[in-house]
Parts: structure tokens; sequence; C-alpha cells
């Protein structure tokens, strides 16, 4: 079964060696230097994953990312050249799952993209005879195989990684989950660090969409210093 990745940069060289990369690992690419392009392929191609620069001109990456989150859930990766803060807090919020700054390395890019796709199989498979998995608890409604959300009967709308987040804050009912193990289990990946603030936004995000108070919280819940935890 083909994996259809779309690879958006105005840097030919770098879409060049991305293409290259993911072509050595079976991927199918659909490389597009402009956002007019990326969005042809997006509203044509049944897509798995997109890695999107934010500098790009006339449309930047973060204007694509909302258009896809309108219709998809597929992962996001937003690759930049800038370290500012709000940039990632920008991609992140807006729905994107992961976000790189350049100069990467090309195998750490893979390794984000295998991680992703991973997640997004695991919470997407309807296998035949498959389990039931429902979480229902005070007015919230996680059902894994259809990766859909309800929180007192009402949709709310996911990304596979905010999804990933609250499904095991969930699983784990009582126990307070640190930054670095939630990085550890939904993103697949060791490097967290303390200046990765890609959790809290995550988490800030998920509060947005539930409704949910930073300050008097219903659902998850912050021990400063410690992690977060979701009370039986």
């Amino acid at each position: 079964m083909n994996t259809n990745i779309l690879v958006v940069d105005d840097e030919q060289e770098i879409a060049d060696l991305v293409e290259v990369y993911l072509k050595n690992e079976n991927y199918t690419v659909y490389k597009c230097y402009t956002a007019q392009e990326a969005l042809q392929v997006i509203n044509t191609v049944k897509l798995d994953l997109a890695l999107l620069d934010v500098m790009l001109p006339e449309t930047d990456g973060f204007t694509i990312c909302k258009k896809i989150r309108e219709q998809y859930n597929f992962p996001v990766i937003m690759l930049t050249a800038r370290e500012e803060e709000i940039d990632k807090i920008t991609g992140l919020t807006l729905g994107a799952d992961d976000y790189i700054t350049k100069p990467f390395r090309p195998l750490e890019l893979i390794a984000r993209v295998k991680a992703q796709l991973r997640r997004f199989t695991k919470y997407n498979q309807q296998e035949s005879g498959e389990e039931e998995k429902i979480i229902a608890f005070s007015g919230l409604v996680l059902d894994q195989n259809t990766h859909k959300c309800l929180l007192n009967e009402k949709p709310v709308s996911l990304t596979p990684t905010e999804f990933s987040i609250l499904w095991f804050l969930c699983e784990n009912r009582g126990r307070v989950i640190s930054s670095e193990e939630l990085f550890r289990e939904v993103w697949g990946e060791k490097y967290y660090t303390s200046s990765n603030n890609t959790v809290m936004v995550h988490i800030r995000h998920l509060r947005d969409k539930m409704n949910d108070s930073a300050e008097k919280p219903q659902y998850i819940k912050t021990v400063w210093g410690v992690g977060y935890f979701i009370e039986k």
C-alpha cells in the first residue's frame, strides 16, 4: 500500500534532498515549491503526511496547515529556518503535529516522519474483529477505533497527536505523567529536553478545544514541575 507524503518548500535543494530520503524509504512523494501547487495536491491526492515549510512566497505554511485541518487529520510536520518560539506555538496551535528547525539532519527528519505515520496508522486502523476500545467518563468519550472524541455528546475535532495525548492520559487516570513520558509515548522519541515545550503547547490546545481552564481544569490537571494527570 502506497504511503503518500506531501513536501512543500520553496528552497528547491532542500525539497529535492527530502524527496530523495523519503523515496529511499519507499514513500510516494508529492513535491511542491509553492502553496498553490500544494493546495492542488491536497485537494486531489489521498495524503498520509505533509511536510510544510513555514516561509513560503505568497501563502505561508501556517495557512496551508490550517486549510488541511479544516478537512483532514493526517499528520503535519512544520519546517522552518527560524527558531522563534512564536512560530512553534503558532504551528502547533493550528494543528501541526511536530516541528523541525532547519538545518536538520535528514535521518532525524525520517525518524520523525516514521513516528508520526506509526501513530496515525495505530489510531486509525479498523481491523475486522478488532476489540472495541472506548474510554468514557465525566461526559468525555474517546473511541480509539474511529479516532472520535465526544464531550458532553458534542464532537471535538482532535489531531492524531492530540488524540494520542488525551488517550494516554485517560488510560492512566489518577497517575501523574511527566512531559518526558508523554513525549516518549506519543512521539516515539527519546530526545526530549527541558527547553522543548511541544507537550505544553499541545496540552494547552487540548484544553482550549475542550473548553477547559488551565487555572481550574476539569480534565487535564497540571502538577507543576512534575507533569499532567486526569483524575479517576
